[in-house]
Protein backbone atom coordinates (compact mmCIF):
# COMPACT_ATOMS: atom_id res chain seq x y z
CA UNK A 1 0.00 0.00 0.00
CA UNK A 2 1.63 3.21 -1.32
CA UNK A 3 -0.38 5.70 1.14
CA UNK A 4 -3.40 5.28 3.31
CA UNK A 5 -4.16 9.06 3.23
CA UNK A 6 -3.54 11.81 0.70
CA UNK A 7 -1.38 14.71 1.52
CA UNK A 8 -4.46 17.53 1.92
CA UNK A 9 -6.71 15.47 3.63
CA UNK A 10 -5.69 15.35 7.25
CA UNK A 11 -6.85 17.43 9.99
CA UNK A 12 -6.74 17.49 13.79
CA UNK A 13 -8.78 14.73 14.38
CA UNK A 14 -6.55 12.69 13.05
CA UNK A 15 -3.54 13.51 15.23
CA UNK A 16 -2.21 9.97 17.27
CA UNK A 17 -3.28 7.79 13.93
CA UNK A 18 -0.45 5.83 12.06
CA UNK A 19 -0.61 6.82 8.18
CA UNK A 20 1.00 6.47 5.08
CA UNK A 21 1.48 9.53 2.56
CA UNK A 22 3.22 9.58 -1.16
CA UNK A 23 3.78 12.68 -3.01
CA UNK A 24 6.28 14.95 -4.06
CA UNK A 25 9.10 16.70 -2.15
CA UNK A 26 7.85 20.37 -2.47
CA UNK A 27 10.66 22.27 -0.20
CA UNK A 28 12.91 20.79 2.75
CA UNK A 29 13.98 23.39 5.60
CA UNK A 30 16.84 22.16 7.66
CA UNK A 31 17.18 23.28 10.87
CA UNK A 32 20.02 21.25 12.05
CA UNK A 33 18.76 18.77 14.79
CA UNK A 34 15.01 19.36 13.08
CA UNK A 35 13.80 19.18 9.34
CA UNK A 36 10.50 19.78 7.85
CA UNK A 37 9.71 18.75 4.40
CA UNK A 38 6.04 19.51 2.91
CA UNK A 39 5.00 16.74 0.90
CA UNK A 40 2.95 17.63 -2.47
CA UNK A 41 0.05 15.77 -4.37
CA UNK A 42 -2.45 16.96 -6.46
CA UNK A 43 -5.09 17.02 -3.19
CA UNK A 44 -2.63 19.20 -1.01
CA UNK A 45 0.40 19.68 1.12
CA UNK A 46 1.30 17.83 4.46
CA UNK A 47 4.18 18.93 6.68
CA UNK A 48 6.70 16.14 7.73
CA UNK A 49 8.58 16.36 10.56
CA UNK A 50 12.15 14.59 11.51
CA UNK A 51 13.65 14.70 14.56
CA UNK A 52 17.43 13.76 15.06
CA UNK A 53 17.22 13.10 18.68
CA UNK A 54 14.56 10.46 18.04
CA UNK A 55 15.32 8.83 14.43
CA UNK A 56 19.03 10.28 13.14
CA UNK A 57 20.03 8.05 10.73
CA UNK A 58 16.16 8.79 8.56
CA UNK A 59 16.97 12.68 9.59
CA UNK A 60 20.33 12.23 7.76
CA UNK A 61 19.00 10.39 5.10
CA UNK A 62 16.21 13.08 5.01
CA UNK A 63 18.66 15.94 4.61
CA UNK A 64 19.28 14.31 0.84
CA UNK A 65 15.99 14.86 -0.20
CA UNK A 66 15.77 17.11 -3.43
CA UNK A 67 13.03 19.21 -4.68
CA UNK A 68 10.16 16.78 -6.60
CA UNK A 69 11.77 13.38 -5.67
CA UNK A 70 8.88 11.23 -5.15
CA UNK A 71 8.92 9.58 -1.23
CA UNK A 72 6.52 7.38 0.41
CA UNK A 73 6.10 8.22 4.45
CA UNK A 74 5.24 6.44 7.52
CA UNK A 75 4.58 8.11 10.56
CA UNK A 76 2.38 9.27 13.80
CA UNK A 77 -0.24 12.19 12.81
CA UNK A 78 0.78 15.09 15.67
CA UNK A 79 -0.39 18.60 16.56
CA UNK A 80 1.69 21.35 14.68
CA UNK A 81 3.16 23.50 17.65
CA UNK A 82 3.13 26.62 14.96
CA UNK A 83 -0.05 26.37 12.66
CA UNK A 84 -0.20 27.96 9.31
CA UNK A 85 -3.84 29.19 9.38
CA UNK A 86 -3.22 29.19 5.24
CA UNK A 87 -3.20 25.56 4.89
CA UNK A 88 -6.38 23.00 5.00
CA UNK A 89 -3.61 20.73 7.18
CA UNK A 90 -1.47 23.80 8.30
CA UNK A 91 -3.40 22.31 12.25
CA UNK A 92 -1.18 18.96 11.82
CA UNK A 93 2.51 17.18 11.03
CA UNK A 94 3.28 13.92 10.39
CA UNK A 95 6.29 12.56 12.31
CA UNK A 96 7.88 10.29 10.15
CA UNK A 97 9.46 7.10 11.43
CA UNK A 98 9.94 5.52 7.84
CA UNK A 99 11.02 6.98 4.69
CA UNK A 100 11.17 5.53 1.09
CA UNK A 101 12.57 6.80 -1.94
CA UNK A 102 10.60 5.99 -4.71
CA UNK A 103 12.18 8.13 -7.62
CA UNK A 104 14.90 10.82 -7.60
CA UNK A 105 14.65 13.94 -9.73
CA UNK A 106 16.61 16.59 -11.50
CA UNK A 107 16.45 19.58 -10.39
CA UNK A 108 13.32 21.21 -12.13
CA UNK A 109 13.88 24.13 -14.63
CA UNK A 110 11.16 26.26 -13.18
CA UNK A 111 9.51 26.45 -9.57
CA UNK A 112 6.60 24.24 -9.30
CA UNK A 113 4.42 26.46 -6.57
CA UNK A 114 1.77 28.47 -7.02
CA UNK A 115 3.99 31.10 -8.24
CA UNK A 116 6.32 30.25 -10.68
CA UNK A 117 9.66 31.49 -11.81
CA UNK A 118 9.04 29.90 -15.38
CA UNK A 119 8.27 31.80 -18.53
CA UNK A 120 4.93 30.71 -20.78
CA UNK A 121 7.38 28.89 -23.01
CA UNK A 122 9.53 27.19 -20.66
CA UNK A 123 6.32 25.52 -18.81
CA UNK A 124 5.15 24.98 -22.14
CA UNK A 125 8.26 23.10 -23.40
CA UNK A 126 7.74 21.10 -19.61
CA UNK A 127 3.99 20.57 -19.48
CA UNK A 128 4.22 17.78 -17.60
CA UNK A 129 5.75 19.43 -14.93
CA UNK A 130 3.75 22.82 -15.24
CA UNK A 131 0.92 20.31 -15.04
CA UNK A 132 1.60 19.61 -11.08
CA UNK A 133 1.08 23.31 -10.40
CA UNK A 134 -1.48 23.83 -7.92
CA UNK A 135 -3.22 26.26 -10.16
CA UNK A 136 -3.19 24.08 -13.16
CA UNK A 137 -4.40 21.23 -10.86
CA UNK A 138 -7.13 23.20 -9.74
CA UNK A 139 -7.97 24.35 -13.79
CA UNK A 140 -8.44 20.86 -15.22
CA UNK A 141 -10.06 19.55 -11.56
CA UNK A 142 -12.67 22.33 -12.86
CA UNK A 143 -12.72 21.12 -15.90
CA UNK A 144 -14.06 17.94 -14.60
CA UNK A 145 -16.32 19.17 -12.81
CA UNK A 146 -17.81 21.26 -15.55
CA UNK A 147 -17.75 18.43 -18.25
CA UNK A 148 -19.64 16.37 -15.13
CA UNK A 149 -22.02 18.83 -14.57
CA UNK A 150 -23.00 19.22 -18.20
CA UNK A 151 -23.65 15.68 -18.90
CA UNK A 152 -25.57 15.36 -15.50
CA UNK A 153 -27.90 18.37 -16.82
CA UNK A 154 -28.03 17.59 -20.21
CA UNK A 155 -28.92 13.87 -19.29
CA UNK A 156 -31.74 14.80 -16.93
CA UNK A 157 -33.47 16.22 -20.25
CA UNK A 158 -33.17 13.15 -22.38
CA UNK A 159 -30.39 14.21 -24.17
CA UNK A 160 -28.16 11.39 -25.51
CA UNK A 161 -24.25 11.29 -25.86
CA UNK A 162 -23.51 9.99 -29.14
CA UNK A 163 -20.01 9.79 -30.70
CA UNK A 164 -20.18 11.26 -34.47
CA UNK A 165 -16.46 10.68 -36.89
CA UNK A 166 -13.35 12.12 -36.69
CA UNK A 167 -12.25 10.97 -40.19
CA UNK A 168 -14.80 13.12 -42.41
CA UNK A 169 -15.22 14.65 -45.89
CA UNK A 170 -13.47 18.13 -46.56
CA UNK A 171 -16.05 20.71 -47.39
CA UNK A 172 -15.06 24.51 -49.24
CA UNK A 173 -17.35 26.52 -46.59
CA UNK A 174 -15.27 28.00 -43.06
CA UNK A 175 -12.11 27.79 -42.01
CA UNK A 176 -9.47 25.78 -43.45
CA UNK A 177 -9.49 21.71 -42.72
CA UNK A 178 -6.83 19.42 -41.22
CA UNK A 179 -6.48 16.58 -43.74
CA UNK A 180 -5.09 13.55 -43.48
CA UNK A 181 -4.09 11.35 -46.25
CA UNK A 182 -5.62 8.03 -46.59
CA UNK A 183 -2.82 5.21 -47.24
CA UNK A 184 -5.86 2.61 -48.51
CA UNK A 185 -7.54 5.10 -50.98
CA UNK A 186 -4.64 6.95 -52.81
CA UNK A 187 -4.32 10.25 -53.43
CA UNK A 188 -7.88 10.49 -51.53
CA UNK A 189 -7.76 12.48 -47.98
CA UNK A 190 -9.99 12.27 -44.99
CA UNK A 191 -10.66 15.83 -42.89
CA UNK A 192 -10.64 16.54 -39.42
CA UNK A 193 -14.23 18.06 -38.25
CA UNK A 194 -14.52 21.53 -37.32
CA UNK A 195 -17.49 20.78 -35.47
CA UNK A 196 -19.65 18.07 -36.07
CA UNK A 197 -22.70 19.49 -37.81
CA UNK A 198 -23.62 17.78 -40.48
CA UNK A 199 -23.65 14.36 -38.55
CA UNK A 200 -25.59 16.08 -35.60
CA UNK A 201 -27.85 16.98 -38.52
CA UNK A 202 -28.17 13.32 -39.45
CA UNK A 203 -28.83 12.13 -36.37
CA UNK A 204 -32.01 14.64 -36.28
CA UNK A 205 -33.41 12.69 -39.33
CA UNK A 206 -32.57 9.18 -37.44
CA UNK A 207 -34.87 10.44 -34.99
CA UNK A 208 -32.63 11.01 -31.89
CA UNK A 209 -34.84 14.31 -31.55
CA UNK A 210 -32.07 15.21 -28.03
CA UNK A 211 -28.45 14.64 -28.93
CA UNK A 212 -25.06 15.96 -27.27
CA UNK A 213 -21.15 15.33 -27.19
CA UNK A 214 -18.60 17.21 -25.35
CA UNK A 215 -16.26 17.11 -28.47
CA UNK A 216 -12.97 17.78 -30.17
CA UNK A 217 -13.09 19.88 -33.13
CA UNK A 218 -9.90 20.98 -35.83
CA UNK A 219 -9.87 24.63 -37.65
CA UNK A 220 -6.47 25.23 -39.08
CA UNK A 221 -6.51 29.18 -38.53
CA UNK A 222 -4.11 31.52 -36.27
CA UNK A 223 -4.27 30.75 -32.74
CA UNK A 224 -4.52 33.51 -29.91
CA UNK A 225 -5.86 33.23 -26.42
CA UNK A 226 -9.15 32.26 -26.67
CA UNK A 227 -8.47 29.97 -30.07
CA UNK A 228 -6.31 26.74 -30.17
CA UNK A 229 -6.45 24.65 -33.45
CA UNK A 230 -8.38 21.83 -31.65
CA UNK A 231 -10.63 22.53 -29.01
CA UNK A 232 -13.22 21.31 -27.18
CA UNK A 233 -17.41 22.00 -27.58
CA UNK A 234 -20.24 21.19 -25.89
CA UNK A 235 -22.29 20.04 -28.96
CA UNK A 236 -26.25 20.18 -28.77
CA UNK A 237 -28.74 19.71 -31.24
CA UNK A 238 -32.74 19.52 -30.55
CA UNK A 239 -35.82 17.93 -32.85
CA UNK A 240 -38.81 19.70 -32.89
CA UNK A 241 -38.01 23.06 -31.33
CA UNK A 242 -37.79 27.26 -31.88
CA UNK A 243 -35.22 29.10 -30.48
CA UNK A 244 -37.43 29.65 -27.47
CA UNK A 245 -36.88 26.36 -26.73
CA UNK A 246 -32.97 26.79 -27.00
CA UNK A 247 -32.92 29.86 -25.68
CA UNK A 248 -34.42 28.56 -22.16
CA UNK A 249 -32.74 24.64 -22.40
CA UNK A 250 -29.08 26.46 -22.26
CA UNK A 251 -29.79 29.40 -19.99
CA UNK A 252 -30.44 27.06 -17.84
CA UNK A 253 -27.10 25.47 -18.45
CA UNK A 254 -24.74 28.29 -18.22
CA UNK A 255 -27.30 29.20 -14.98
CA UNK A 256 -26.86 25.95 -13.61
CA UNK A 257 -22.75 25.98 -14.32
CA UNK A 258 -22.14 28.86 -13.09
CA UNK A 259 -24.05 28.44 -9.73
CA UNK A 260 -22.70 24.99 -9.31
CA UNK A 261 -19.16 25.50 -9.68
CA UNK A 262 -18.69 29.08 -8.71
CA UNK A 263 -21.50 30.06 -6.88
CA UNK A 264 -22.52 32.67 -9.33
CA UNK A 265 -26.18 34.12 -10.22
CA UNK A 266 -26.45 35.17 -13.89
CA UNK A 267 -29.06 37.27 -13.24
CA UNK A 268 -31.08 38.58 -16.20
CA UNK A 269 -29.99 37.82 -19.54
CA UNK A 270 -31.34 40.24 -22.11
CA UNK A 271 -31.32 39.38 -25.45
CA UNK A 272 -30.24 42.07 -28.49
CA UNK A 273 -29.97 42.02 -32.49
CA UNK A 274 -27.19 41.82 -34.47
CA UNK A 275 -28.01 45.19 -35.96
CA UNK A 276 -28.41 46.39 -32.10
CA UNK A 277 -25.30 45.18 -30.98
CA UNK A 278 -22.79 46.77 -33.49
CA UNK A 279 -24.70 49.89 -33.95
CA UNK A 280 -24.45 50.48 -30.15
CA UNK A 281 -21.13 48.66 -29.25
CA UNK A 282 -19.44 48.04 -32.50
CA UNK A 283 -18.68 44.42 -32.29
CA UNK A 284 -21.69 41.41 -32.36
CA UNK A 285 -20.13 39.98 -28.67
CA UNK A 286 -20.58 43.13 -26.62
CA UNK A 287 -19.53 43.38 -23.36
CA UNK A 288 -22.03 45.16 -20.88
CA UNK A 289 -20.31 45.49 -17.60
CA UNK A 290 -20.47 48.60 -18.43
CA UNK A 291 -22.14 50.85 -19.98
CA UNK A 292 -20.74 53.37 -22.59
CA UNK A 293 -22.59 53.03 -25.88
CA UNK A 294 -21.57 54.11 -29.19
CA UNK A 295 -23.41 57.76 -30.03
CA UNK A 296 -23.94 58.65 -33.71
CA UNK A 297 -22.92 62.45 -34.34
CA UNK A 298 -23.10 62.40 -38.15
CA UNK A 299 -25.96 64.69 -38.36
CA UNK A 300 -25.26 66.42 -35.65
CA UNK A 301 -22.08 67.53 -37.36
CA UNK A 302 -23.60 68.25 -40.51
CA UNK A 303 -26.03 70.42 -39.00
CA UNK A 304 -23.50 72.63 -37.19
CA UNK A 305 -21.37 72.75 -40.68
CA UNK A 306 -17.82 73.97 -40.45
CA UNK A 307 -14.14 73.38 -42.72
CA UNK A 308 -13.00 70.40 -40.65
CA UNK A 309 -12.43 68.14 -43.45
CA UNK A 310 -11.68 65.02 -41.71
CA UNK A 311 -15.33 65.20 -40.59
CA UNK A 312 -16.34 66.69 -43.81
CA UNK A 313 -15.05 63.21 -45.77
CA UNK A 314 -16.81 61.15 -43.62
CA UNK A 315 -19.19 58.63 -44.30
CA UNK A 316 -20.02 58.92 -40.29
CA UNK A 317 -18.87 59.87 -37.12
CA UNK A 318 -19.53 58.10 -34.26
CA UNK A 319 -18.43 59.05 -30.19
CA UNK A 320 -18.39 57.19 -26.66
CA UNK A 321 -18.95 59.80 -23.34
CA UNK A 322 -15.99 58.09 -20.85
CA UNK A 323 -17.22 58.70 -17.28
CA UNK A 324 -14.13 60.04 -15.35
CA UNK A 325 -12.04 60.59 -17.97
CA UNK A 326 -12.06 64.77 -18.66
CA UNK A 327 -8.62 64.54 -15.93
CA UNK A 328 -6.91 63.01 -18.47
CA UNK A 329 -3.77 64.44 -18.96
CA UNK A 330 -1.95 65.49 -22.25
CA UNK A 331 0.27 62.76 -22.39
CA UNK A 332 -2.22 60.14 -21.55
CA UNK A 333 -4.65 61.29 -24.64
CA UNK A 334 -1.59 61.39 -26.78
CA UNK A 335 -1.14 57.80 -26.05
CA UNK A 336 -4.89 56.99 -26.84
CA UNK A 337 -4.13 58.94 -29.98
CA UNK A 338 -1.40 56.48 -30.90
CA UNK A 339 -3.30 53.43 -30.19
CA UNK A 340 -6.04 54.39 -32.26
CA UNK A 341 -3.20 54.64 -35.27
CA UNK A 342 -1.81 51.72 -34.58
CA UNK A 343 -2.55 49.33 -37.36
CA UNK A 344 -4.55 46.72 -35.65
CA UNK A 345 -7.23 49.65 -35.15
CA UNK A 346 -6.40 51.70 -37.96
CA UNK A 347 -8.05 54.91 -37.58
CA UNK A 348 -7.37 58.46 -39.03
CA UNK A 349 -7.46 60.31 -35.79
CA UNK A 350 -9.02 60.79 -32.65
CA UNK A 351 -10.95 63.78 -31.66
CA UNK A 352 -11.65 64.15 -28.01
CA UNK A 353 -13.83 66.71 -26.28
CA UNK A 354 -13.13 67.17 -22.09
CA UNK A 355 -16.50 68.04 -19.82
CA UNK A 356 -14.76 69.54 -16.49
CA UNK A 357 -16.30 69.29 -13.38
CA UNK A 358 -16.72 72.80 -13.76
CA UNK A 359 -18.67 72.63 -16.60
CA UNK A 360 -15.83 74.02 -19.35
CA UNK A 361 -15.45 72.41 -22.34
CA UNK A 362 -12.31 72.20 -24.25
CA UNK A 363 -11.61 70.47 -27.44
CA UNK A 364 -8.68 69.09 -29.76
CA UNK A 365 -10.74 70.97 -32.44
CA UNK A 366 -11.61 74.16 -30.37
CA UNK A 367 -10.87 76.20 -33.41
CA UNK A 368 -13.43 74.59 -36.06
CA UNK A 369 -16.75 73.90 -33.89
CA UNK A 370 -17.94 76.40 -31.45
CA UNK A 371 -18.90 75.61 -27.80
CA UNK A 372 -22.71 75.66 -28.54
CA UNK A 373 -21.91 72.68 -31.02
CA UNK A 374 -19.81 70.73 -28.30
CA UNK A 375 -22.72 70.99 -25.92
CA UNK A 376 -25.41 69.83 -28.47
CA UNK A 377 -22.69 66.82 -28.92
CA UNK A 378 -21.93 66.47 -25.47
CA UNK A 379 -25.82 66.33 -24.48
CA UNK A 380 -26.51 63.79 -27.44
CA UNK A 381 -24.10 61.76 -25.66
CA UNK A 382 -25.98 61.98 -22.27
CA UNK A 383 -22.38 63.72 -20.75
CA UNK A 384 -21.87 64.99 -17.45
CA UNK A 385 -19.32 67.20 -16.61
CA UNK A 386 -16.14 65.17 -15.63
CA UNK A 387 -16.95 63.03 -18.60
CA UNK A 388 -14.80 63.20 -22.17
CA UNK A 389 -15.75 62.44 -25.36
CA UNK A 390 -14.12 60.32 -27.85
CA UNK A 391 -14.88 60.66 -31.52
CA UNK A 392 -13.69 58.27 -34.75
CA UNK A 393 -14.88 59.04 -38.01
CA UNK A 394 -14.23 57.97 -41.79
CA UNK A 395 -16.11 54.64 -43.18
CA UNK A 396 -19.62 53.30 -41.28
CA UNK A 397 -18.85 49.83 -40.79
CA UNK A 398 -15.20 50.50 -40.15
CA UNK A 399 -15.77 52.61 -37.88
CA UNK A 400 -18.21 51.20 -35.60
CA UNK A 401 -15.87 48.32 -35.38
CA UNK A 402 -12.58 50.54 -34.26
CA UNK A 403 -15.10 52.59 -32.05
CA UNK A 404 -15.94 49.04 -30.30
CA UNK A 405 -12.20 48.40 -29.85
CA UNK A 406 -11.47 51.87 -28.51
CA UNK A 407 -14.44 51.22 -26.12
CA UNK A 408 -13.22 48.14 -24.70
CA UNK A 409 -9.27 49.81 -24.40
CA UNK A 410 -10.64 52.62 -22.46
CA UNK A 411 -12.56 50.50 -20.23
CA UNK A 412 -9.47 48.57 -19.47
CA UNK A 413 -7.72 52.31 -18.91
CA UNK A 414 -10.39 53.02 -16.36
CA UNK A 415 -10.96 49.68 -14.90
CA UNK A 416 -14.24 49.16 -15.68
CA UNK A 417 -14.27 45.74 -16.48
CA UNK A 418 -14.52 43.93 -13.11
CA UNK A 419 -12.77 40.49 -12.52
CA UNK A 420 -15.35 37.70 -11.39
CA UNK A 421 -18.30 39.83 -12.45
CA UNK A 422 -20.46 38.52 -15.18
CA UNK A 423 -22.96 39.79 -17.91
CA UNK A 424 -24.38 37.24 -19.90
CA UNK A 425 -26.53 38.25 -23.16
CA UNK A 426 -28.41 36.09 -26.16
CA UNK A 427 -27.18 38.41 -29.49
CA UNK A 428 -29.93 37.23 -32.32
CA UNK A 429 -31.17 37.79 -35.91
CA UNK A 430 -27.93 38.02 -37.79
CA UNK A 431 -27.52 38.40 -41.17
CA UNK A 432 -27.83 35.16 -43.09
CA UNK A 433 -24.61 35.76 -45.92
CA UNK A 434 -21.71 38.11 -45.71
CA UNK A 435 -19.93 39.48 -48.59
CA UNK A 436 -16.67 38.18 -48.98
CA UNK A 437 -14.43 40.86 -50.84
CA UNK A 438 -11.55 38.39 -51.72
CA UNK A 439 -13.12 36.25 -52.98
CA UNK A 440 -15.90 38.43 -54.49
CA UNK A 441 -18.84 36.37 -53.46
CA UNK A 442 -21.14 35.52 -50.00
CA UNK A 443 -20.60 33.67 -47.40
CA UNK A 444 -22.29 32.09 -44.36
CA UNK A 445 -22.06 34.44 -41.73
CA UNK A 446 -22.58 31.14 -39.39
CA UNK A 447 -22.50 27.90 -41.43
CA UNK A 448 -24.55 27.14 -44.76
CA UNK A 449 -27.08 24.91 -43.18
CA UNK A 450 -28.86 27.56 -40.67
CA UNK A 451 -32.16 28.52 -41.56
CA UNK A 452 -33.39 31.98 -43.50
CA UNK A 453 -36.32 33.18 -41.77
CA UNK A 454 -39.40 32.63 -43.29
CA UNK A 455 -40.41 36.14 -44.62
CA UNK A 456 -36.94 36.71 -45.84
CA UNK A 457 -37.09 33.59 -48.31
CA UNK A 458 -38.03 35.58 -51.31
CA UNK A 459 -35.19 37.83 -50.60
CA UNK A 460 -33.11 34.60 -50.84
CA UNK A 461 -32.28 34.41 -54.87
CA UNK A 462 -31.95 38.14 -55.91
CA UNK A 463 -31.06 40.17 -52.88
CA UNK A 464 -29.31 37.52 -50.32
CA UNK A 465 -27.88 40.82 -48.15
CA UNK A 466 -31.47 41.33 -47.13
CA UNK A 467 -31.82 38.27 -45.38
CA UNK A 468 -31.82 37.30 -41.96
CA UNK A 469 -30.94 33.92 -40.38
CA UNK A 470 -33.31 32.33 -37.52
CA UNK A 471 -29.37 32.50 -35.44
CA UNK A 472 -28.07 32.93 -32.46
CA UNK A 473 -24.51 33.81 -30.18
CA UNK A 474 -24.69 33.49 -26.30
CA UNK A 475 -22.06 36.14 -25.05
CA UNK A 476 -20.43 36.43 -21.76
CA UNK A 477 -18.21 39.16 -20.47
CA UNK A 478 -17.59 40.43 -24.49
CA UNK A 479 -16.71 36.99 -25.81
CA UNK A 480 -18.48 34.32 -27.67
CA UNK A 481 -18.71 31.13 -25.52
CA UNK A 482 -21.43 29.55 -28.08
CA UNK A 483 -23.41 30.50 -31.34
CA UNK A 484 -26.26 28.07 -32.84
CA UNK A 485 -29.37 28.29 -35.04
CA UNK A 486 -32.63 26.86 -36.38
CA UNK A 487 -31.30 24.56 -39.40
CA UNK A 488 -32.62 24.12 -42.76
CA UNK A 489 -34.86 20.66 -42.72
CA UNK A 490 -36.17 20.98 -46.99
CA UNK A 491 -33.84 19.98 -49.12
CA UNK A 492 -35.23 22.74 -51.37
CA UNK A 493 -34.32 25.59 -49.30
CA UNK A 494 -30.64 24.04 -48.42
CA UNK A 495 -30.18 24.44 -52.46
CA UNK A 496 -31.08 27.08 -52.99
CA UNK A 497 -28.85 28.40 -49.69
CA UNK A 498 -25.96 26.43 -51.23
CA UNK A 499 -26.31 28.38 -54.91
CA UNK A 500 -26.36 31.82 -52.94
CA UNK A 501 -22.87 30.85 -51.90
CA UNK A 502 -21.67 30.76 -55.67
CA UNK A 503 -21.70 26.79 -55.59
CA UNK A 504 -22.36 24.89 -58.63
CA UNK A 505 -24.70 22.11 -58.66
CA UNK A 506 -21.69 19.90 -59.41
CA UNK A 507 -20.19 21.06 -56.03
CA UNK A 508 -23.40 20.40 -54.23
CA UNK A 509 -24.04 17.51 -55.20
CA UNK A 510 -20.52 16.57 -54.71
CA UNK A 511 -19.75 17.92 -51.43
CA UNK A 512 -23.37 17.99 -50.16
CA UNK A 513 -25.74 15.55 -51.94
CA UNK A 514 -25.44 13.07 -49.34
CA UNK A 515 -27.19 15.82 -46.48
CA UNK A 516 -29.94 17.14 -49.40
CA UNK A 517 -30.93 13.05 -49.80
CA UNK A 518 -31.23 12.81 -46.05
CA UNK A 519 -33.29 15.87 -45.92
CA UNK A 520 -36.04 14.69 -48.88
CA UNK A 521 -36.50 11.71 -46.17
CA UNK A 522 -38.90 13.75 -43.66
CA UNK A 523 -36.40 15.88 -41.92
CA UNK A 524 -38.02 16.96 -38.38
CA UNK A 525 -37.39 21.01 -37.50
CA UNK A 526 -34.72 21.17 -35.50
CA UNK A 527 -31.73 23.35 -34.49
CA UNK A 528 -29.07 23.38 -31.89
CA UNK A 529 -25.88 25.30 -30.59
CA UNK A 530 -21.89 24.26 -29.71
CA UNK A 531 -20.71 26.13 -26.87
CA UNK A 532 -16.95 26.29 -26.51
CA UNK A 533 -15.69 24.44 -23.33
CA UNK A 534 -12.53 25.71 -23.02
CA UNK A 535 -13.96 29.55 -23.26
CA UNK A 536 -16.52 28.58 -20.53
CA UNK A 537 -13.30 27.46 -18.62
CA UNK A 538 -11.46 30.62 -19.02
CA UNK A 539 -14.46 32.57 -17.78
CA UNK A 540 -15.80 30.29 -14.95
CA UNK A 541 -11.84 29.82 -13.42
CA UNK A 542 -11.35 33.75 -14.18
CA UNK A 543 -8.42 33.58 -16.40
CA UNK A 544 -6.72 35.05 -20.08
CA UNK A 545 -6.18 32.44 -21.68
CA UNK A 546 -7.79 28.65 -22.82
CA UNK A 547 -4.60 27.74 -22.71
CA UNK A 548 -4.64 27.46 -18.74
CA UNK A 549 -7.69 25.09 -18.91
CA UNK A 550 -6.20 22.52 -21.68
CA UNK A 551 -4.09 19.78 -20.55
CA UNK A 552 -1.66 19.78 -23.27
CA UNK A 553 -2.11 22.72 -25.76
CA UNK A 554 -0.72 24.14 -29.06
CA UNK A 555 1.87 27.85 -27.70
CA UNK A 556 1.08 30.86 -30.43
CA UNK A 557 3.03 29.25 -33.02
CA UNK A 558 0.65 26.50 -33.43
CA UNK A 559 3.16 23.94 -32.08
CA UNK A 560 3.46 21.69 -29.25
CA UNK A 561 7.06 22.15 -28.14
CA UNK A 562 6.78 19.34 -25.47
CA UNK A 563 6.94 16.63 -28.10
CA UNK A 564 7.85 18.78 -31.07
CA UNK A 565 4.84 18.47 -33.12
CA UNK A 566 4.60 19.13 -35.57
CA UNK A 567 7.10 17.11 -37.07
CA UNK A 568 8.26 15.42 -40.71
CA UNK A 569 7.54 12.15 -41.31
CA UNK A 570 9.78 9.40 -43.07
CA UNK A 571 10.22 8.87 -46.84
CA UNK A 572 9.11 5.72 -45.94
CA UNK A 573 5.63 7.18 -44.47
CA UNK A 574 5.12 8.98 -47.23
CA UNK A 575 5.55 6.51 -49.75
CA UNK A 576 3.19 4.21 -47.67
CA UNK A 577 0.79 7.27 -48.77
CA UNK A 578 1.72 7.82 -52.39
CA UNK A 579 2.79 11.32 -51.35
CA UNK A 580 5.46 13.00 -53.18
CA UNK A 581 8.69 12.64 -51.80
CA UNK A 582 10.03 16.12 -51.97
CA UNK A 583 14.02 16.31 -52.45
CA UNK A 584 15.47 19.90 -50.77
CA UNK A 585 17.02 22.02 -53.41
CA UNK A 586 20.96 22.20 -53.25
CA UNK A 587 22.19 25.76 -51.60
Amino acid sequence: MYRTKTCGELRLVDVGKAVILSGWIQVVRDLGAMLFVDLRDRYGITQLSFFENKYGELTREAKLLGREFVVQVQGEVLERSSKNTELPTGEIEVQVSQLTILNESKLPPFLIDEKTDGGEELRMKYRYLDLRRPPMQRNLTLRHKVTLETRLFLSRLNFLEIETPFLIKTTPEGAKDFVVPSRVHTGNFYALPQSPQIFKQLLMVSGYDRYFQIVKCFRDEDLRSDRQLEFTQIDCELSFVSKEDIYSIFEGLMRHLFASVIDVNLGEIPRMTYEEAMNKYGTDKPDLRFEIPIHTLTDLVSVDGSDFQPFNNSEAIFAISVPGMADYSRKKIDHLIDWVKKPQVGAKGLVWIKYDISGGIKSSIDRFFDKTSFQSWLDACGSKPGDMLLILFGDRSESLVRMGMLRLEVADLMNLRKARSYAALWVTDFPLLEWDEEDQRYQAMHHPFTAPLDRNLQYLDKEPQKVTAEAYDFVINGNELGGGSIRINKPDVQLRVLKSLGLSDQQITEKFGFLIEALSYGAPPHGGIALGLDRIMAILGGGTSIRDYIAFPKNNSARDVMIDAPSKITDQQLKELSIEVMTPLNP
